[in-house]
């Protein structure tokens, strides 16, 4: 990390975080942040759903909720961006505050809920994109919709013209009764109005299923064999978690969900749980409590085809793209193999 940069996130970091995240958002937009170095090696390169992208580390949803710095994103290194959500109107979200630093425990907390600027001032930033990234819009409803399944569809129809992939999201925990579509009756009933609007494009996209970390060994198994069912073309594991291990911070009680280094195990722990149920019928995309290459090589060797990061960009900075992709080839010397795609699932029993 360079001085620059850590004297920006100290910055950034004496602010209100959600004041904070919307100067880092600017700051990209107007190139005033600094740019990392990009790592390039074929030996990172993988395809994850008939993507190809040029290395596994992706840009979790949530950072870039309305699509405003997308050229910028492009440009910092990622193997692919995932913006959003975006839910049919446009909605405030919950109360501020509603986002808080747990730097005693490396961790954030959130309960935004899903606020947005709606898919039509989305809509036309995602059609305005640079071509030369992987983008993927992580599709929301609104928490007074009557119809949820169909603000899901709504969004794709309107916006899966100019992405490469779409993420379905039953897995906020800030959204009441959203996580409730996990339930197998429910999760079948709304991918198969996904899957339909999907076939209604004129070119259909991969669309990836998000979950929570919450779940029980029964509802995993029944998620998965409607996932399976759905023929989903990849699962993205884990959301935030509302559970609450040890923290130390004066956050610690606040509601929402949390994210960061606390959640690295237990989501972990689900990722390699799909990987066993699913038996490579279905990629794995893992996420939660990544800040360092040898957690997401490890989150690699747990099931997953390409990780995905977004708290831990508030304590590293952007600079923790190339430090990932670089320790990645190192991790790949140290185990005498050849790409990263060879890695994929050769821990995963150790997480069982």
């Amino acid at each position: 990390m360079s001085l620059i940069e850590r004297a920006g996130l100290a910055a950034l970091r004496s602010l209100d975080p959600e004041t904070a995240h919307g100067f880092a958002l600017r700051a990209l937009r107007t190139g005033l942040a600094p740019r990392p170095r990009r790592v390039v090696s074929p030996r990172l390169a993988t395809r994850i759903a008939g993507l190809d992208l040029p290395n596994p580390i992706g840009l979790a949803a949530g950072f870039d909720k309305n699509a405003t710095a997308l050229e910028a994103l492009g440009k910092v290194g990622f193997g692919f961006v995932e913006v959003g959500a975006a839910t049919p109107r446009a909605q405030e979200g919950n109360p501020r505050p509603r986002l808080y630093r747990l730097p005693e425990d490396h961790a954030v907390i959130n309960r935004f809920g899903f606020n947005n600027e709606g898919v039509e001032a989305i809509a036309p930033r995602l059609e305005k994109r640079p071509h030369d990234m992987v983008l993927g819009l992580n599709l929301g409803a609104n928490k007074d919709s009557a119809d949820r399944a169909d603000d899901f569809a709504q969004v794709l129809m309107r916006c899966g013209a100019h992405i490469d992939f779409a993420t379905v999201n039953v897995s906020s925990p800030n959204t009441e009764a959203l996580r409730d579509l996990q339930g197998a009756e429910a999760l079948a009933a709304l991918l198969e109005r996904v899957m339909t609007a999907r076939a209604e494009l004129m070119r259909p996209i991969p669309v990836f299923l998000k979950i929570a970390p919450d779940l029980s060994d029964a509802d995993l198994s029944e998620l998965t064999d409607v996932a399976l069912s759905a023929q989903i073309d990849a699962i993205i594991a884990t959301n935030t978690t509302i559970s609450r291990p040890v923290l130390k911070s004066r956050h610690a009680r606040e509601t929402g969900g949390l994210s960061g280094a606390p959640l690295f195990d237990l989501s972990t722990r689900i990722l390699a749980k799909l990987s066993h149920l699913t038996e490579g019928r279905i990629p794995l995309i893992g996420v939660g409590g990544i800040s360092s290459a040898a957690q997401a090589y490890e989150k690699i060797r747990a099931g997953a085809s390409v990780v995905q990061l977004y708290s831990a960009l508030v304590y590293e900075g952007f600079s923790l793209i190339p430090r990932l992709n670089q320790g990645l080839l190192a991790a790949l010397d140290r185990d005498g193999l050849g790409t990263i795609s060879e890695a994929v699932g050769t821990g995963r029993d150790a997480w069982l």
